[in-house]
């Protein structure tokens, strides 16, 4: 379908795309941000998206790039899914992103979209809101107020919205160092490249002695927005690795969620898959027994 007409401009700077946002907002306007355009452009084209104003950020510099901040990484706004699978602080550092962002659809998309596009965008269905959520990230956000910096549990709010304000452009993520975790993205998919019906994201660091000493589990799917199964690691914390053990911790994995009901599965199918790749995620992040 061709999209509904709406103006378009570029901003050279985050200043002046914040300006352009706020301006909008001012005017009754709806505008919508496009960065690497996976998700929006979609939306666009089969007109669930009716925006007036698109204001085309993928080309402001200094939004993109991974850089060390001492006890985390910082990554722009911009960054490709491609360039983050590819930096080796990221894998390095922070291997439980690297591994999810791999699953991103394809090449084509992976080379696009952007880490915070994704972010932004805030499907329950995308695999990195799930990962940000397990790792603890805070999202960095620039608005006519100056910056703000969100935690990942406050970001997503509901179904495709998050605590973004109108006039507000998401420019950074910063996500702590897991060296020494062992991490795991798990999810299942009807067919290859789409999206995940449930996936896990698991970072579980194990005692010297073996046993678990803490995990980190993010659920894709499982609700309105991206889930954080903290029964599961309460249950993990002090459990050795055997599968037994694993398994009678993900039997919560499902505790506290809204997984929905369509066509792909029933809330109890996803129930049921949250449970069996919670397992298989801990288990492959923990290591052999």
């Amino acid at each position: 379908m061709i999209p509904a007409a709406f103006d378009y401009v570029r901003p050279e700077s985050a200043g002046a795309a914040v300006s352009a946002l706020a301006e909008a907002e001012a005017a009754g306007l709806e505008a919508k941000v496009l960065a690497g355009g996976q998700s929006l452009l979609p939306l666009l084209r089969m007109r669930l998206a009716f925006p007036d104003l698109v204001v085309d950020v993928g080309r402001i510099p200094g939004l993109r790039g991974v850089r060390d901040d001492g006890d985390a990484l910082v990554i722009g706004a911009l960054t490709t899914h491609h360039e983050v699978l590819a930096d080796p602080l990221v894998r390095r550092h922070a291997g439980l992103l690297a591994a999810a962002t791999a699953t991103v659809a394809d090449p084509a998309v992976r080379h696009r979209g952007t880490l915070g596009g994704s972010l932004a965008h805030a499907d329950p269905a995308a695999d990195l809101p799930a990962v940000a959520l397990a790792l603890d990230a805070e999202l960095t956000a620039e608005g006519p107020g100056g910056r703000r910096t969100v935690p990942a549990r406050e970001f997503f709010t509901d179904y495709l919205t998050t605590v973004l304000a109108p006039g507000e452009l998401l420019t950074e993520i910063r996500v702590p160092k897991y060296d020494g975790w062992g991490f795991r993205y798990e999810k299942f998919s009807r067919a290859a490249q789409a999206w995940a019906l449930v996936g896990v994201a698991a970072a579980v660091r194990r005692h010297d002695g073996g046993r678990i000493a803490e995990a980190r589990i993010g659920l894709t799917s499982m609700g309105p927005t991206p889930v954080r199964a903290a029964a599961v690691e309460a249950a993990l914390a002090g459990a050795d690795t055997t599968e037994e053990s694993v398994a009678a911790a993900a039997s919560a994995a499902a505790q506290g969620t809204r997984p929905a009901a369509d066509l792909s599965g029933s809330a109890a199918y996803r129930a049921h898959l949250a449970r069996v790749l919670t397992r298989r995620a801990v288990l492959a992040a923990a290591g052999p027994a």
